[in-house]
């Protein structure tokens, strides 16, 4: 029997995995498909996401970035990191280096599909392994999650007409910048990510019930096609959502949830891999002193911050008559700005 099998084998799932080994831990991963492995996400690193990957021996390349900008056409603020850059990395090049650093303590990915699983008194049985614990790492449409869930009213449940959804896709062409830029339009937002000295990555996020494919959608913002009509596309337009996921706990007797599994608000803000890990860590140490219970209110103190300020901007951003003032605000408050994203990046 092992201590801990963590279902997932993507960045969050494979810090997991590195944190239970690190702390004495005999862990293994269960995932089908071979790493790397691609999906719609960001793709800007804060820089105290890359000091939770530095201590965890993981230094992914990329390309730095210092600081946020928001811009709406007419006004720009712009709020540069204090005390160290964040850095703009393919999502594949961060799973390939996490991969490798938990291949270096040993932890075993066992190439299967985690579909059910019995827990008992003093372990879970799932897809014929044995395990102190299990840890559900598989992403915002969780199984595990919804396995636990059950009899949880309300859990997971979308969020009607603001359901928000995502659209990624990659560019050939130099970076204009080395900040994250976030074009806004009344209905959704363009972030812009340089991830490397040729490479900038496009996420677009937008409401339910609004049209139109990636291009279509790409129209909207006038000033950021018009640096990419002479870039090449790199990579296929990549989806995800809903995002918002409510889940009312993250410990269910010996299965725990970590990352998108164990709960969503919005990617609006760019921490979720650095909240991620933040969870990793302080899961790690509650198993690692055989406290899974104490998770819940660990998984709440590192994530608190967090969730509090992209649900508090993202309830602004539903509101039309606050939306359109939001860059405005940004400009004219650039010390409020600066210190807001500040505080996000250094959590």
């Amino acid at each position: 029997m092992i201590d801990v099998l963590v279902v997932g084998g993507g960045p969050i799932g494979l810090a997991t995995a590195i944190c239970c080994a690190r702390a004495g831990l005999s862990v293994a991963v269960a995932e089908p498909r071979a790493a790397p492995t691609d999906k719609a996400c960001g793709e800007g690193l804060t820089p105290a996401a890359l000091r939770r990957l530095a201590a965890l021996g993981v230094d992914p390349g990329g390309h730095p970035l210092l600081g946020i900008r928001y811009t709406d056409g007419r006004h720009r603020a712009d709020a540069l990191y204090r005390h160290r850059p964040g850095r703009g990395v393919r999502r594949t090049t961060l799973h390939a280096a996490l991969s490798a650093r938990a291949a270096e303590l040993g932890v075993g990915v066992l190439p299967v599909r985690v579909t059910s699983f019995a827990q008992h008194a003093d372990h879970v049985a799932a897809a014929g392994v044995e395990a102190r614990y299990l840890v559900g790492a598989d992403g915002l449409q969780s199984r595990i999650r919804r396995c636990c869930a059950q009899g949880d009213e309300g859990a997971g449940r979308p969020r009607g007409n603001r359901d928000r959804y995502g659209l990624r896709r990659h560019y050939r062409v130099a970076p204009w910048t080395d900040l994250v830029e976030v074009h806004w339009t009344a209905q959704a937002e363009a972030y812009v990510t340089p991830v490397a000295d040729d490479l900038v990555g496009i996420g677009l996020l937008f409401a339910k019930g609004t049209r139109g494919d990636f291009d279509t959608r790409l129209g909207a913002f006038p000033a950021l096609l018009g640096r990419l009509a002479h870039a090449t596309p790199s990579s296929t337009v990549r989806g995800a959502g809903p995002m918002r996921q409510d889940v009312r706990r993250r410990v269910y007797g010996r299965i725990l949830l970590v990352g998108d599994a164990s709960g969503y608000v919005d990617a609006l803000t760019g921490e979720g891999i650095g909240v991620g890990l933040a969870q990793a860590e302080a899961l790690a140490g509650c198993l690692a002193a055989d406290r899974p219970a104490d998770y819940e209110r660990a998984w709440r103190r590192v994530s608190g911050p967090a969730w509090r300020l992209t649900g508090g901007l993202l309830w602004a951003r539903n509101r039309p008559l606050l939306a359109a003032r939001i860059v405005p605000a940004a400009t004219r408050l650039p010390w409020l700005f600066s210190t807001l994203v500040n505080h996000a990046a250094q959590a």
